[in-house]
């Protein structure tokens, strides 16, 4: 949980578009006053906007206190939620989430506000680089046209997690974290991710996948764009080493800066945090049809591109194109590894694929 993050849950179907002018729910004419808790007043105008089409539900300008709260639908049509003013969560939010849009079609979140998650309030409760089966925290997520600000050191701040959502777009995010700028979690489809500025963070990552059973498949992923500085890895595919079996395929990364990154380009399918997972077998989550293309910048380890696929399922249509990865660091030019993979290489390639090949 971050400070100034939306904490959103994005469940099954949800599309953002815009909405036409409409019928105007005010959470004050509902009882919802500045410095108060608007919690149930929120949720009837909620509800009662979300049985007019074309509806938009309007926090002003102020600060507002918020517990957790659940907007549902199915709605009559599409529906915009307008924040103008500062909601804050509570010290302890108690849930797996603190704001959650559910079963919506044509959601628009506008408005310019803040969610203020109180996240220095949690972040002394995550034990999960201790614990594997740690008590998980609420999840953050904003999406088109927002800043989220975590410091590099908070543990697990997710700038955007999307999952089990599809046709997702994010455009023009900055992202600062303590763990992935954007992470791609399973059952997402088709999602892009379009001019993300990320940093500082671990990146922008598929996965990590194959840590639970039944997973439901990863495709139609794009990542667009964007640039990413003095981030703990790049672009990046992650999967658990003794997973149950599932896919991760049509994800492609292309035109994309990285400025001293560690790890700029990675797979890697023995993501292993912590040292907190058994490594008796290799992951079965088969990787396909994987590009990255036009991916210049400077690298702050010698080793610029890892491709390290699983020996049990080894990656398949993995294409390298335009690579300019520079390393000035000791020990000469930067180098690639390949594991378990032959991609088909073209164009510039610095460093050039698979310097070091582990079949």
């Amino acid at each position: 949980m971050g400070k100034n993050l939306s904490i959103v849950t994005i469940s099954l179907l949800l599309l953002l578009a815009s909405t036409s002018a409409g019928q105007v729910f005010n959470v004050k004419s509902y009882g919802g006053q500045p410095n108060a808790d608007i919690t149930q007043a929120l949720t009837k105008a909620w509800k009662a906007a979300c049985a007019v089409a074309g509806s938009k539900v309007v926090i002003l300008a102020g600060t507002y206190k918020l517990g957790a709260v659940s907007l549902l639908g199915p709605c009559k049509g599409a529906i915009e939620f307008q924040l103008q003013g500062t909601l804050q969560a509570p010290s302890n939010v108690g849930t797996d989430f603190w704001v959650s849009f559910k079963r919506i079609d044509s959601l628009t979140v506008s408005g310019g506000g803040v969610f203020d998650g109180k996240g220095q309030t949690a972040w002394q409760k995550n034990s999960c680089a201790k614990n594997y089966n740690c008590k998980t925290l609420p999840i953050n997520l904003q999406i088109q046209h927002v800043t989220i600000t975590a410091p590099g050191d908070s543990p697990n701040t997710d700038g955007i997690h999307i999952g089990h959502s599809s046709k997702i777009t994010i455009n023009n995010a900055k992202i600062g974290t303590g763990d992935d700028c954007v992470s791609i979690g399973d059952g997402a489809q088709d999602v892009i991710v379009n001019q993300v500025i990320c940093g500082p963070g671990h990146g922008i990552s598929v996965g990590s996948l194959g840590r639970y059973q039944n997973e439901e498949p990863v495709s139609g992923i794009r990542v667009i764009g964007g640039t990413l500085s003095n981030t703990k890895n790049g672009v990046r595919i992650k999967t658990w080493p003794s997973s149950p079996p599932g896919t991760a395929s049509d994800m492609h990364f292309e035109n994309i800066i990285m400025n001293n990154v560690t790890n700029p380009i990675l797979i890697d399918q023995g993501y292993c945090p912590n040292s907190q997972c058994s490594n008796k077998s290799p992951s079965k989550v088969k990787i396909s049809n994987v590009s990255f293309k036009n991916i210049r910048g400077t690298s702050s380890t010698k080793e610029a591109m890892k491709l390290i696929c699983s020996k049990s399922v080894p990656c398949q249509q993995v294409a390298v194109a335009g690579i300019d990865l520079v390393y000035k660091g000791e020990g000469g030019s930067a180098t690639s590894t390949c594991v378990n993979v032959k991609p088909t290489v073209s164009g510039k390639q610095n460093p050039p694929a698979c310097t070091s090949k582990q079949q």
